[in-house]
C-alpha cells in the first residue's frame, strides 16, 4: 500500500509539473503585431490592378490585401515582425509602379 502511495505522489509530482511548465509556456508567446499601410499606387489599368494582386500576397507577413482601381489605392494589411512599409513599397516598386504612402 505504501509503494501505491508513493506511485500516486509521484505521479501527481510529474503531472503537476508538465501542467505548470505548459501553461508557463503558453503564456510566454509574443502577441504577434499586424499592422496596415495604404499606398498610391499608379495604375493604368485593371491589368496593372491584376498585377499587384497576383504578387505582393506572396511577400513576406502579408496578410490581406486590397486593392482600389479607382481610387489609385494599395490597402495592406501585413505582420510587423515578419516585414515594414518599406519593404512593401519596394515589392511594388519591383513591379514598375510608381508608389507613394498615404499617410492617416
Amino acid at each position: 500500500m505504501k509503494d501505491l502511495s508513493k506511485i500516486f505522489k509521484s505521479t501527481l509530482l510529474i503531472l503537476s509539473v508538465v501542467l505548470v511548465s505548459t501553461l508557463s509556456y503558453a503564456g510566454n508567446k509574443s502577441v504577434k503585431k499586424v499592422d496596415t499601410v495604404v499606398f498610391k499606387v499608379e495604375m493604368d489599368c485593371m491589368g496593372c490592378a491584376g498585377k499587384i494582386e497576383k504578387n505582393i500576397p506572396y511577400e513576406k507577413g502579408v496578410k490581406k490585401l486590397d486593392i482600389d482601381f479607382k481610387a489609385q489605392k494599395v490597402t495592406i494589411t501585413y505582420k510587423a515582425d515578419k516585414t515594414n512599409k518599406e519593404n512593401l513599397k519596394k515589392a511594388i516598386e519591383k513591379l514598375k509602379f510608381k508608389v507613394e504612402e498615404i499617410k492617416s
